[in-house]
């Protein structure tokens, strides 16, 4: 393990793991280590220059001394033919053969020297010549002048075998150094050939010539091509997957994956299609680049038509006319045969590419899609990927190119997108409804808490006493819209702005019911006359902003109002109208409409359940306190009667509701109507002769308003049960009252009658008899105070089945207790408990309580059959205590 070394003495060549320096140093010291060691870099990089530069001054000093080895051989030349003019003056006798030999051979020597002076010449140009190709990206170029420089390697070497040479070689280095140097040439023209395969801004023809750069270098067949393509446009699907982008970004880089996609089809159409024999090639695109590139690079008769490797710029010079043809003329050739490929590999290669391809663009495009947040952001990268597969540029051959190479269609949308978008449209849903759901728990806690924290402390008996008082008295400090649940007859009375709209002076009612049917607004008298207070306004009117808001978020993903036959077709979309479509554009856009409607309306539904569950959550724990405590207050029935009304009317006062299990088309029709399950019976009886379609969002709106409905007649059955049970804890108190002045106190006014009766002498004898004509004051107060309650409460908006059932349970009860009163008068031997003038008043309250309390009679029923059978018990127990006489003047025409 290595010491731990002071930074300032830490040297680069120690540095092995650079997690070690993050284990051993703190940040200062590393960016010390890391300034010393691109210092260090630097000075290599100066070093490098330098180093670069005493190259080139050697090769100048090179070319001077080729310079001065010409001039010397020159002299030496000269000396030579002055020499030989010398011995031939000297030697006459030879003959004039000898003589013109050894000139030819002279010639010769002196053109195999300026041959090699050439090769050195053209070998120190092409290395210029190739970083120039590769920095304008012609690569193809740069591999034709590598090839060129092997091809000079290898005559060099050759020729420097021979005798006349090899010691010139050994005079110049710089030839091996400088072949030598052009080693790493071959692979930074493949490295930047395959680089240049990710771009999708590349032409047609570059992308053919870098191709067959890595063919001619690599010796490869266009199958090998093939494949080098489609890896390289597999790696670049990578790179753009894995941009850190976020927002506005995730819309250009989806669309840059659409386009890359079409980009890299349409390339391998043009690239490496070949029509097969017989079938003419489509207007408008070109095929088969790769190998028409390949033969113009390697094709012997290219050269003969001026297509060579050395252009006419670098013949220009005057040394250029002592390159051999071979060089003048050199063309690269291919080892391996360059076949066409076959249009079944073609179409099993791309097959297999796009196959591999796909996972990683949906688990690429998935990560994306988490970054947007609303169902606009959504649309809008649909919509640029609509409109980048429908331009001109993609849509006009995309189905020819899709055909020609894989023998069918292909969408990119319907196969790739469309069910991640959907997703991601569903999980948007999800949370926006899950959102919406928590904040009106949360809101509904909030409501209940505020109601319940009334600084009331009076029970709803103690209340009955001082009710008429108490109703227009406030207690400062707690929420008007509060005390308003518990005493809806104070909110019916309050003058408020909003009670009329501002143009009720010259709208007439139809044209207001159009109004508000078209704008789903109500004034504020029209919600008293339905008893819906500000609690419950407020609380719908949130709800319903939050789920308008969501719906609006949803239009952007939905076809425009304006084009209501779009939306119609794309909620119902058949195979006929997708080739409809198709053809006038990439896909359809809305053809999910019916999948994005049905998210949201499944959603809506779950939250609205939630929040039915939140309350009947509520209601239960309101009932255990209400039965397990012998009185009830105010305060905690208001908390009852708050979410009966909530449930009652949260189908009519959030009509965004509607609007998102119906769908924005079918929620504006029809006008949202109030009502009770007894109602919505009475109305599927009217309706059943004529059948009538109905839609599943249809049943499943009609259900959960049955839903809300019930949750509502729970909540008013709790009520209910409570205060029939309030009232008659007073009632059945001064019923079993025993003493004599408790019973005289709550005696009425009875009425004298005389009745003439003819004795049997026949004179008349007149007899007077005392009769009740009212009820006793306790009865009178029961049904005041039922009907102060209820009136209280707004009982002119209660559904008649909740009315019906409080006085059937207020009259139940007053029977047990007038059973329990005549069961225990018959045990006891005292009659004063039971005299003759009480069984008279207490038959005619029994009467008069169950001629009140009961249901409206049906038409066409008699009294006799709806009349209870208790009631009748205890009017026949009561009988036994009346004169028999009185009993049947009482039952006469003229009776009680």
């Amino acid at each position: 393990m290595m010491a731990v070394v002071p930074a300032q003495s830490l040297r680069v060549s120690e540095i092995k793991d650079p997690t070690v320096l993050f284990e051993r140093y703190n940040t200062e010291e590393i960016r010390t280590i890391e300034r010393r060691v691109r210092g260090g870099i630097e000075q290599k990089k100066e070093e490098l220059r330098q180093m670069v530069g005493e190259r080139y001054r050697d090769l100048i000093d090179a070319a001077d001394t080729i310079g001065e080895m010409r001039q010397c051989s020159e002299s030496v030349v000269k000396s030579i033919q002055n020499m030989y003019s010398f011995c031939n003056k000297l030697k006459q006798t030879k003959t004039s053969l000898q003589i013109n030999s050894k000139e030819e051979s002279q010639k010769q020597s002196q053109e195999k020297f300026y041959t090699m002076a050439a090769h050195i010449k053209l070998l120190l140009e092409i290395p210029e010549r190739i970083w120039s190709a590769m920095e304008s990206s012609q690569y193809l170029q740069a591999t034709q002048l590598y090839l060129l420089c092997c091809h000079l390697n290898s005559q060099l070497h050759l020729e420097g075998g021979g005798p006349h040479y090899s010691p010139v070689l050994t005079r110049f280095p710089i030839l091996v150094r400088q072949v030598a140097a052009l080693g790493h040439f071959r692979s930074t023209i493949l490295l930047d050939s395959k680089s240049l395969l990710r771009g999708r801004a590349v032409s047609d023809q570059a992308i053919a010539e870098a191709l067959v750069s890595t063919m001619l270098l690599e010796d490869s067949s266009p199958r090998q091509a093939l494949a080098d393509f489609l890896l390289a446009r597999k790696a670049s699907i990578q790179q753009l997957l894995n941009q850190p982008q976020h927002g506005a970004g995730i819309k250009a880089q989806v669309c840059s994956l659409v386009e890359l996609l079409v980009t890299t089809l349409y390339q391998a159409y043009a690239v490496f299609y070949v029509p097969p024999e017989g079938r003419l090639a489509e207007t408008g695109l070109g095929s088969g680049l790769l190998f028409a590139t390949l033969e113009n690079a390697t094709s012997a008769t290219s050269a003969a038509k001026g297509k060579k490797v050395l252009h006419e710029d670098m013949s220009a010079g005057s040394w250029f006319k002592y390159l051999p043809p071979s060089v003048t003329d050199f063309q690269p050739a291919l080892r391996t045969l360059a076949q066409p490929i076959q249009s079944e590999q073609l179409r099993d290669t791309l097959q297999q590419w796009i196959d591999t391809c796909k996972e990683d663009i949906r688990c690429g495009v998935s990560s994306l899609l988490v970054f947007v947040r609303s169902l606009k952001g959504l649309a809008s990268i649909r919509d640029g990927v609509w409109d980048l597969l429908s331009s001109d540029s993609i849509n006009q051959h995309w189905a020819m190119v899709c055909q020609r190479l894989l023998d069918k269609p292909i969408s990119l949308w319907d196969d790739l997108l469309q069910q991640l978008f959907l997703q991601r449209l569903q999980a948007i849903t999800q949370e926006g409804t899950e959102g919406i759901s928590s904040s009106c728990r949360q809101l509904l806690t909030s409501a209940l808490h505020d109601l319940e924290a009334q600084p009331s402390s009076l029970s709803l008996s103690s209340s009955l006493s001082s009710s008429s008082s108490s109703s227009n008295s406030s207690a400062g400090g707690f929420s008007r819209g509060a005390q308003f649940e518990s005493d809806v007859a104070a909110f019916l009375w309050s003058e408020a702005a909003g009670d009329l709209q501002s143009d009720a002076a010259w709208v007439s009612v139809a044209q207001r019911g159009q109004q508000q049917q078209q704008q789903q607004q109500k004034s504020g008298l029209s919600m008293k006359t339905q008893a819906l207070t500000p609690c419950v306004q407020s609380f719908c009117s949130a709800l319903d902003a939050k789920l308008k808001a969501q719906l609006d978020d949803l239009q952007h993903y939905l076809p425009a109002d304006k084009n209501g036959k779009d939306a119609a077709s794309s909620t119902n979309v058949s195979p006929l109208e997708t080739t409809s479509t198709s053809s006038s554009s990439a896909f359809n856009r809305f053809r999910d409409a019916w999948a994005v409607e049905d998210t949201l309306r499944e959603h809506c539904l779950a939250c609205v359940r939630d929040v039915l569950a939140s309350v009947r959550t509520e209601l239960a724990s309101a009932q255990e306190r209400c039965s397990g405590s012998p009185d009830a207050s105010p305060r905690r029935m208001g908390l009852v009667l708050f979410m009966a009304r909530l449930c009652q009317s949260m189908g009519e006062l959030c009509p965004s509701l509607r609007q998102c299990i119906l769908g924005k088309q079918q929620g504006a029709v029809e006008v949202p109507v109030r009502g009770t399950p007894r109602q919505s019976r009475k109305l599927s009886k009217g309706g059943g002769a004529k059948a009538v379609e109905v839609s599943p969002a249809q049943a499943k709106w009609a259900g959960l308003k049955e839903e809300l409905l019930t949750c509502s007649m729970e909540a008013y059955g709790i009520w209910s049960g409570a205060l029939s049970k309030t009232v008659v804890e007073r009632f059945s108190a001064a019923l079993h009252s025993e003493s004599a002045g408790a019973i005289l106190g709550t005696a009425t006014n009875w009425e004298e009658l005389e009745i003439q009766e003819e004795a049997e002498s026949g004179n008349s004898v007149v007899s007077k008899i005392r009769l009740p004509v009212q009820p006793s004051w306790y009865v009178q107060s029961l049904l005041f105070h039922l009907c102060l309650e209820v009136n209280r409460v707004g009982g002119h908006a209660l559904p008649k089945v909740t009315l019906v059932e409080l006085l059937k349970g207020c009259l139940d009860q007053v029977l047990d207790q007038y059973e329990m009163l005549t069961r225990n008068c018959q045990g006891k031997d005292v009659a004063f408990l039971m005299t003759q003038n009480r069984a008279l008043q207490l038959l005619f309250d029994v009467r008069y309580l169950s001629a009140t309390l009961a249901a409206r009679l049906e038409e066409g029923k008699s009294s006799r059959s709806q009349q209870d059978p208790r009631v009748q018990e205890v009017c026949d127990s009561l009988e036994g205590h009346i004169d028999p006489f009185i009993y049947v003047f009482i039952q006469g025409p003229g009776g009680v």
